[in-house]
């Protein structure tokens, strides 16, 4: 097998970029990326400061789908065979067909031959051939590897960008972090230090430090908050918990315990540091009811992104995924490779 046929680029690239299959100009050509959305993703590549040419370009699939739909390459887990036991579905019943498990075999062969410093993922096909789960809008643009440590970044296709200019932005910003993480292999996290599991003497303490200012976020379940996230730097944070992560019952041992947290929870939020939210309407509404007032709240990171880039989104995991170098968070149980040190 030659992994290298029908890409374009050096072999030893630093930036491995994979799309999903041909159309109409990369039947012609038996090359990656050559038709509208290959010229669209050449003008991105340029504005992230990426270049073209440096890239090794290539697509899960070296063939053109029946009318440019990929779903012909899927089927029924009755008709798909050894593809619907080899390898997880791309959606909810929807499985590789066995006749095209080669190029799988070949796309990952080629991402371990290459090991490039970042393989960009562009759409669900290409990140569910290459990571193993096509759940694009929920890990794009956030840092992953392949079960074999390569580093990936997915994004949005640009076939999609063509169908919804909206996303050209978030495709932008994702590659300007793509130009940053593809000068090294490594996955680079800050280190943070995260409490979850506090005892009433780690919120007593926390009380003791000084707060210059002071960031919070709730979190609620069945019209309750389920706990509350606190933090005055970068790389340490406290989580006080209300209830089980099941749901099932308080975290705290005793009424008493939990009705001193509560207390503790309001005089903190009532002190006069700047407090700092993200939709910090939400929150208060339900900290109002538990009778807690925080004072000198000056600033919501959701307004202030919204107030930047109206036609971005804005909620905090897509806030997460375009200003920091963190994980897709809400997928962290999924991800082996993200350590969070909790106070047992």
């Amino acid at each position: 097998m030659d992994l290298f046929a029908h890409t374009t680029g050096p072999h030893n690239a630093q930036i491995l970029i994979c799309g999903e299959a041909w159309g109409e100009q990369e039947a012609l050509t038996k090359l990656p990326f050559q038709g509208k959305a290959g010229q669209e993703l050449s003008r991105l590549l340029s504005e992230a400061g990426i270049d073209r040419k440096a890239c090794l370009l290539t697509n899960v699939f070296n063939s053109r789908p029946p009318d440019n739909k990929i779903e012909c390459y899927f089927g029924k887990k009755e008709e798909a065979g050894l593809g619907a036991t080899r390898e997880p579905p791309i959606k909810q019943g929807s499985y590789i067909l066995e006749c095209h498990l080669g190029e799988l075999d070949r796309i990952r062969a080629l991402v371990d031959e290459v090991r490039p410093n970042l393989v960009i993922a562009l759409g669900n096909t290409a990140c569910w051939a290459i990571l193993g789960f096509a759940k694009i809008t929920a890990i794009r643009g956030t840092v992953r590897t392949t079960s074999s440590g390569v580093k990936v970044l997915p994004t949005y296709h640009p076939s999609a960008i063509l169908r919804n200019w909206a996303l050209r932005p978030i495709v932008v910003a994702d590659l300007l972090k793509a130009e940053r993480e593809c000068h090294f292999p490594e996955i680079r996290r800050p280190h943070r230090t995260v409490i979850v599991n506090p005892t009433l003497q780690d919120i007593r303490d926390y009380l003791k430090e000084d707060h210059p200012i002071l960031s919070t976020d709730i979190e609620t379940r069945n019209g309750a908050i389920e706990c509350i996230g606190f933090a005055s730097r970068k790389d340490h944070a406290l989580v006080v918990p209300f209830t089980m992560p099941e749901g099932d019952g308080s975290y705290w041992p005793t009424l008493g315990d939990e009705l001193e947290a509560w207390a503790m929870v309001k005089t903190l939020l009532e002190r006069p540091m700047p407090k700092l939210f993200q939709n910090g309407l939400y929150d208060l509404q339900y900290l109002v009811k538990m009778g807690i007032r925080p004072r000198n709240c000056i600033a919501d990171t959701m307004l202030l992104h919204h107030a930047m880039y109206p036609e971005m989104l804005k909620g905090l995991g897509f806030l997460g995924s375009i200003y920091t170098s963190e994980p897709a968070w809400k997928m962290m149980r999924l991800d082996k490779h993200v350590a969070v040190k909790a106070n047992e």
